[in-house]
């Protein structure tokens, strides 16, 4: 990521966020959806985003990094940070993803919780992601905990085409595609679906934000613990000498 993106990518952020709220709360009409009418459709432009970035965006992230770091040509660093700051990211909006499906679901169902397919396939992500950063604690080795959190990390994410098609494998009560229907119709349209599209954008952009804050914090960290173990490596020699 080239200086001027980085300058670029907060203020392209709370710009996209801005607009999100603003189109959605006041622009975008009430409807009546399968799924819940009036104000309830503007969750709309909320959680499927949210999930969006929590299974795909920050996942394929993860996998990739790590399939990088795997690959001795591409080893490196830079790869094994990038998968665990990816991941603790991923945890904050899938957390936020089944947080706001259950105020989509408690009007629509009746209830907070079903153990829906999806939903539940979703929570069992959460915690095999909270998994990676305890796996990534338990190892005192750099290059012992990189290549086994790579490894984990990839097979973490072999539940996300789970998740994904859940609906269709199993009986849900989730709805299926928002956007696309399974006959390649869209499904939204006008304002709503122009707003839905947006929120995408501004999600994902958030999500790359994060990152690139976690990314930042993560190397330096690593160099104050460098400099940590190089100051004490110079005060063992002094005091051998």
């Amino acid at each position: 990521m080239n200086k001027v993106t980085q300058r670029l990518l907060g203020p392209l952020t709370l710009l996209t966020l801005v607009a999100t709220v603003i189109l959605g709360l006041w622009v975008t009409p009430k409807a009546t959806m399968h799924d819940g009418g009036g104000d309830l459709v503007r969750m709309l432009y909320v959680h499927p985003a949210l999930a969006w970035v929590a299974l795909y965006v920050s996942f394929g992230t993860t996998t990739i990094a790590s399939a990088l770091y795997l690959w001795k040509r591409t080893r490196s660093d830079t790869m094994d940070r990038v998968a665990y700051c990816a991941m603790e990211v991923s945890v904050l909006f899938i957390a936020l993803t089944l947080i706001t499906g259950s105020i989509w679901g408690r009007p629509t169902w009746g209830v907070w919780w079903a153990w829906d397919a999806r939903l539940t396939s979703t929570a069992i992500l959460l915690v095999l992601a909270l998994g990676y950063l305890a796996l990534r604690r338990a190892n005192d080795d750099p290059q012992t905990r990189a290549r086994r959190s790579a490894v984990y990390g990839i097979l973490v994410a072999l539940n996300v085409p789970i998740i994904h098609f859940a609906v269709t494998w199993w009986k849900s009560l989730h709805q299926n595609a928002t956007v696309l229907t399974v006959s390649g119709k869209v499904s939204v349209h006008g304002s709503m679906l122009w707003t839905l599209l947006l929120s995408f954008i501004a999600f994902t952009l958030w999500y790359f934000w994060l990152l690139r804050a976690r990314y930042r914090l993560e190397v330096r960290s690593d160099q104050a613990m460098q400099s940590h173990l190089a100051a004490a490596v110079v005060e063992r020699q002094r005091e051998g000498a």
